[in-house]
């Protein structure tokens, strides 16, 4: 027989919420079986993707190559690789979108996930975590679920994509390991690359290789657009763009856009405004165009990016120079400045502080020729980017602005992400300690027709979109010398590295504010930055890189003058000491750690009593309690967290009860009392479940299910066991298994 709830402890440990007490193993199953969770996300599957275009020539023999590819691999129960490759914008993307319209959105049903690496690419490596991290939540896993480190999220992606049969397709692939990354356990891979890659094929990958247009297709590409264009100019058109889709189709969008001239003016200017006026560089140009276009050229495209991608890519800047030079003043002072911006998309509200006018009609412009698109995104607000073709060449242009010009607009950007980010810690994190001051700029100034963010997870969901931007920035700062913005930008987006466990950005750009903060002469700073490094480092398991930064922040405590900074230091020990703790198999080993993680969580706890900090406060009484009771020194521990729960009852510190909670449940279990136990957790999955900390509800849950099995409490455990499914298969996750009758 159960012996829950009948213990006689008193209200204060068998409170469950508000003053409901929990009198015996019927009502406690009840009540877990009443915890309210959140609805299941939609059943539809992703369905991501550039969409395709209505106007499609030519490409049979690709589309062919695709379509028996992947039948041939979607009846293989091992997943398959499909390599598309070719030179930059001639219609890679457009090509598996057909085929995915065509016919390969019924092989695959359960859905369709899309990246293009080019987003997430730094110093030529992608972001493999941040890749995985957004399939996982297009799979319908929920953010709270979604892992920190690359390891875990490859095995949970793998974990909820096993049942389905899912297309990836992923653009721009440099090396082989990205592709490898990213194979769903079954279905399709679909990649798209500049050139073939070698180990991929030896791995069984299929290889397509998609060539510029021959003169008959681009013909019919572009008498599509102009019926009544005379067949001898539409194909002078195709060669001087060298077959290249993208140039073909930013040529007629600009001729358009002027109905006053005709195809014929097109030539002349294409021609002359590459080559100027000699017949003998026309002629010549004319030779590399169509060189670039023909059989031989065709062998090296993709592959090689020999001499037949040399020609296009000539081509396609002839056609970019021609369309930009005749766009409005104000569409090409966006264009300048996407080509200046350090990262990859930019939103309206950034072109407006940046100085840009009109520029929602600026934007129409260079939708409408092709240069610009809109990115495919769930978020707001908006965002646009370039090409990758047309952003290399925004970029060149770029270059020709004069230096102060130029570094005026790259600081306006800092600034514009410096206070943006500021604003969106303030609303993600609340009154936590910050040394830098509040943005003199307000939120509402930021956005030109609504605010970027109106709360803390609004905040951080633009936060978390802008997160390639925001470090292509911080890298911006640094190179520039604007010290003071790095170190706030690396401040402030300490809301999102540990919200959404983005550890190597954490590492990566902590790293530039402990140079900046050096050069500022900023002990605290210094402080700071080493800190945020070290957590970063120790949530992803290297204790020993954690360890060496905060040995040179403690070597800086005297010179800093808020005494939180050596409490942030001291928690950080503390915490690495439990981790090497739990670590060593000897119980004299783990309680000589503890007792060291107490002395520095105690030290902190000083620290932040010091200011006073009520929030640290808080937090290093529930460190402090931790360490007791990995100490096994219940009693002691019960006291810090009854003193933590009160200040943060009387602060308004909600979020933490959930876990002083858990611990108080973990210092009953030690001593020997299952009942108290088990009321302080059901008073932590009460409390998660109304501030929606779904982490912290999934162990409650899981806790208490162990305790009802302990106490062999079945109607217990088996409330919280089917709740656990429920919340898990609500988050995104696969249930666990049933027990067994």
């Amino acid at each position: 027989m159960s012996s829950l709830g009948t213990d006689g402890g008193g209200a204060t440990y068998n409170s469950v919420s508000g003053d409901a007490v929990v009198v015996g193993p019927l009502l406690m199953a009840q009540h877990i079986e009443g915890i309210q969770l959140p609805p299941a996300a939609p059943a539809a599957p992703p369905c991501q993707g550039p969409p395709p275009t209505r106007v499609f020539v030519n490409r049979t023999e690709e589309l062919a190559g695709l379509r028996d590819a992947a039948l041939a691999l979607a009846a293989d129960p091992e997943p398959g690789v499909v390599m598309v490759v070719g030179v930059g914008g001639v219609g890679k993307t457009q090509l598996v979108a057909q085929a995915v319209r065509r016919e390969l959105a019924q092989l695959f049903p359960d859905g369709r996930l899309y990246v293009d690496l080019e987003d997430h690419r730094r110093d030529g490596a992608v972001d493999l975590a941040a890749v995985l991290g957004g399939f996982l939540r297009a799979l319908g896993v929920h953010k709270d679920y979604v892992p920190g480190r690359l390891a875990e999220r490859t095995a949970l992606f793998r974990s909820v994509a096993a049942p389905l049969r899912l297309l990836v397709k992923v653009d721009n692939v440099q090396h082989a390991p990205e592709a490898r990354a990213l194979v769903p356990p079954q279905g399709l891979l679909v990649v798209t690359g500049r050139r073939a890659l070698p180990s991929l094929l030896m791995d069984g990958a299929v290889l397509i290789d998609v060539a510029p247009l021959d003169d008959r297709a681009g013909t019919e590409l572009v008498r599509w657009w102009y019926a009544d264009a005379d067949e001898g100019t539409a194909t002078d058109v195709v060669r001087l763009c060298a077959g290249h889709p993208l140039a073909l189709r930013a040529a007629v969008e600009w001729l358009a856009a002027r109905p006053q001239l005709t195809l014929d003016d097109v030539v002349r200017d294409l021609t002359a405004g590459r080559y100027g006026t000699g017949d003998d560089g026309a002629r010549e140009a004319m030779g590399v165009a169509m060189g670039a276009s023909g059989g031989a050229a065709q062998d090296g495209v993709g592959a090689s990016g020999g001499p037949a991608q040399d020609g296009v890519g000539e081509a396609v800047d002839a056609v970019l120079d021609a369309v930009v030079a005749e766009v409005s003043d104000d569409t090409r002072h966006l264009y300048d400045l996407f080509g200046v911006l350090p990262g990859t998309t930019a939103t309206a509200d950034l072109l407006r502080a940046v100085g840009a006018t009109r520029v929602d009609a600026g934007l129409g412009e260079l939708l409408s020729s092709r240069l610009a698109v809109l990115v495919e995104s769930a978020d707001r607000p908006q965002r646009y980017r370039l090409h990758d073709v047309v952003r290399a060449h925004a970029r060149q242009c770029a270059r020709a602005l004069p230096e102060e010009r130029r570094r005026s607009l790259l600081r306006l950007v800092v600034d514009f992400y410096a206070d943006a980010a500021a604003h969106g810690d303030a609303l993600v994190l609340g009154a936590r300690f910050r040394i830098q001051p509040p943005p003199v700029r307000p939120l509402a100034e930021l956005g030109a027709k609504e605010a970027l963010f109106t709360g803390g997870a609004d905040a951080l969901e633009w936060l978390d979109a802008e997160r390639d931007n925001l470090q292509a920035v911080i890298r911006v700062a640094a190179d520039e010398g604007w010290h003071q913005e790095v170190w706030r930008l690396c401040e402030s987006l300490w809301a999102l590295y540990h919200s959404r466990k983005h550890l190597a950005d954490c590492v990566e750009s902590g790293l530039l504010g402990i140079e900046a903060a050096q050069h500022e002469a900023r002990p605290d700073v210094e402080i700071r930055m080493r800190n945020q490094v070290a957590r970063a480092a120790y949530e992803l398991g290297d204790l020993d890189r954690a360890e060496s930064q905060l040995d040179a922040a403690a070597g800086l405590l005297e010179l800093a003058g808020d005494p939180r900074l050596s409490g942030v230091v001291w928690e950080s020990r503390g915490l690495i000491a439990l981790a090497r703790g739990r670590s060593e198999e000897s119980p004299h080993a783990m309680g000589e750690r503890a007792e060291e993680a107490r002395q520095l969580f105690e030290r902190a706890l000083a620290a932040n009593r010091a200011v006073p900090d009520p929030h640290g406060v808080v937090v290093q009484s529930y460190n402090v309690a931790q360490a007791l009771v990995a100490g096994e020194r219940w009693t002691d521990a019960l006291g810090v967290l009854d003193e933590a729960a009160e200040v943060a009852r009387t602060t308004g510190d909600e979020p933490m009860l959930p876990r002083i909670d858990l611990v108080r449940a973990q210092s009953f279990v030690g001593l020997g009392s299952l009942d108290r136990a088990v009321a302080a957790t059901v008073a932590a999955a009460d409390r998660a479940a109304s501030l929606k900390q779904f982490a912290k509800l999934d162990q409650a849950l899981e806790l208490l299910a162990a305790l009802a099995d302990r106490a062999e409490d079945r109607p217990l455990r088996a409330a919280c066991e089917e709740k656990l499914r429920e919340l898990r298969r609500n988050m995104g996750l696969e249930p666990p298994a049933a027990p067994p009758a």
